[in-house]
């Protein structure tokens, strides 16, 4: 008698009670239904009624045609655990190349997965393993990821490969890449490798949430140099924070990033350069109407990319060092960057400069934006200790001190032979970014006792609204207001071009550079070639 279209997890072996371990009647049950589903080409559903299904020792190879339905997050958990097995990744559910010969004919079709929890904190391998993901699967075909809790993971908590006319909507990842350093590949909260499916993936990334994970909160990573880059990928209404990069672009081609949130990512809200597998960062990407906001270093990280890149319309503020940065990671392409458009961005309060040029560009277009009130780390070296002041997880207070606010920001603070990084401050207080994503103390060693010497070093002293330090060819600049409105001025000029910054054949019509700290412009090396005119200062 062949299964039935819907199955209930609970009516064929599964305890649910957390301590019994159904990974074997897990598999069994799925086995089932992909073979019925295979035979007569109809898609089963296996329903998982709350409860906590652990799953032990082994992962789960999952077949086509099985979709996994949950009764919600926080009601149906699976468990993940490798007590009896340390060099063993254990996600919940598996489809791999390496491991299980898939691939565009040998694929994973007609499946959604949605409404559960999955807990990997159980699960520590002996050497990080990329595979100890919550979810690992390659080559899926009309899939649907929906309302997904995925937490505490060893590695990449959605680590899915080649999703093709694939949604992944409403998933929440946090606290997944426990065992990534950092350094290591993987250990982000959703990470999907891309190129499988050839010149177009048509895929959505929609509604996701990702806080504190080890790497990226969402990157997309070109899985081969050799193939073509493909396009097709949005990702839309989306929220990274706590993270070592927020979203990441490692090798699409024509990226739409919408309407999403950035925030206080430890090394960028955004990035595009060659840190991943392939080496090659993605280009013709478009991201508009995003907020990315207090991230400890840069806001935009952008590099590694022949381009083009367009950004339009987002808020670019308060970051701990650059709002936009353009720089090459040693390594990747560093051929020029040609055709990066910055277009009516709000880019202000960020630490140092506006915008940062430390790679060569070629053909920038910069229109209409408000680059505005940034160098907001204008004070000088200070020290303390003593009486009044006191350390916290998060936090450094003296009583007696009388600092700028936000003075101090993006700088490292010496405590006691530690350091950690100041996010923002007030008066007499400074707040600290976590010692890595997820962490909830700024310091590797212990909160240093009260009263404990501290030294802040002193900001530098220029601090711009755009900065080139490298060449920039053929610039069209226009319609751009770089000032500063505070009371107290921060930003120190509009734009500096830098001894080693060359601007030449720039057409720069109509900006207006006026009300900045010490003066509109600072030319080391004077622009050279083309226009300029009719800008106010």
């Amino acid at each position: 008698m062949p299964e039935p279209l819907t199955v209930d997890a609970r009516e064929h072996g599964l305890a649910g009670d957390g301590v019994t371990n159904d990974q074997p009647a897990f598999q069994r049950l799925v086995d089932a239904l992909g073979t019925a589903a295979a035979a007569d080409g109809r898609p089963r559903v296996l329903r998982v009624p709350a409860g906590r299904y652990l799953m032990r020792d082994r992962p789960t190879v999952w077949r086509s045609g099985v979709s996994l339905i949950g009764a919600g997050r926080g009601a149906t958990c699976f468990v993940l655990a490798n007590p009896g097995a340390r060099t063993t990744p254990v996600p919940l559910a598996w489809f791999t190349t390496k491991q299980h010969g898939a691939g565009p004919d040998n694929h994973l079709a007609d499946l959604t997965f949605a409404h559960f929890e999955i807990d990997g904190s159980g699960v520590s391998t002996e050497e990080y393993d990329v595979l100890a993901k919550g979810l690992g699967l390659q080559y899926v075909l009309r899939g649907r990821f929906s309302d997904l809790y995925i937490h505490d993971t060893a590695a990449t908590g959605f680590g899915c490969d080649f999703l093709q006319d694939t949604v992944v909507e409403g998933v929440l990842v946090t606290g997944c890449g426990r065992q990534d350093s950092g350094e290591q590949m993987g250990g982000a909260g959703i990470g999907i490798g891309i190129g499988g499916w050839g010149r177009v993936e048509r895929l959505t990334v929609t509604a996701c949430t990702a806080t504190g994970n080890g790497t990226n909160g969402i990157f997309l990573e070109l899985q081969n140099a050799d193939w073509p880059l493909p396009t097709g990928i949005r990702i839309t209404a989306c929220h990274a924070e706590d993270n070592r990069f927020g979203i990441s672009d490692w090798g699409a081609d024509g990226l739409l990033v919408t309407s999403s949130t950035m925030l206080g990512n430890h090394e960028a809200g955004f990035d595009v350069s060659s840190q991943g597998t392939s080496g090659i960062g993605g280009r013709g990407g478009i991201v508009t109407g995003c907020v990315i906001d207090g991230n400890v270093r840069d806001g935009i990280g952008l590099g590694n990319t022949p381009g083009p890149y367009a950004f339009r319309g987002n808020r670019i503020s308060n970051n701990g060092r650059y709002g936009y940065w353009e720089h090459n990671l040693a390594g990747g392409d560093d051929e020029p960057t040609a055709g990066i458009v910055l277009e009516a961005n709000d880019i202000r309060d960020n630490a140092l400069d506006g915008v940062r040029v430390d790679a060569t560009m070629t053909d920038t277009v910069l229109v209409d934006n408000r680059i505005r009130g940034n160098g907001r780390r204008s004070a000088g070296a200070t020290e303390g200790g003593g009486t009044g002041v006191r350390c916290a997880a998060l936090s450094l207070t003296d009583d007696e001190a009388a600092w700028p606010p936000d003075g101090h920001r993006g700088k490292e603070v010496s405590v006691g032979g530690q350091t950690a990084l100041v996010t923002w401050n007030t008066t007499t207080e400074l707040a600290l970014a976590p010692v890595r994503p997820g962490a909830d103390t700024a310091w590797a060693d212990g909160v240093p006792a009260d009263g404990s010497a501290y030294r802040l070093p002193a900001a530098p002293p220029l601090r711009a609204g755009l900065t080139v330090d490298a060449a920039v060819s053929r610039p069209r600049m226009h319609g751009n207001t770089i000032g500063d409105g505070q009371l107290v001025k921060t930003q120190t000029h509009g734009m500096c071009v830098t001894r080693d910054g060359r601007w030449t054949d720039g057409r720069v019509v109509d900006n207006d550079l006026s009300q900045n700290a010490d003066a509109p412009t600072l030319f080391d090396t004077p622009p050279s070639g083309g226009t300029w005119r009719d800008n106010e200062d």
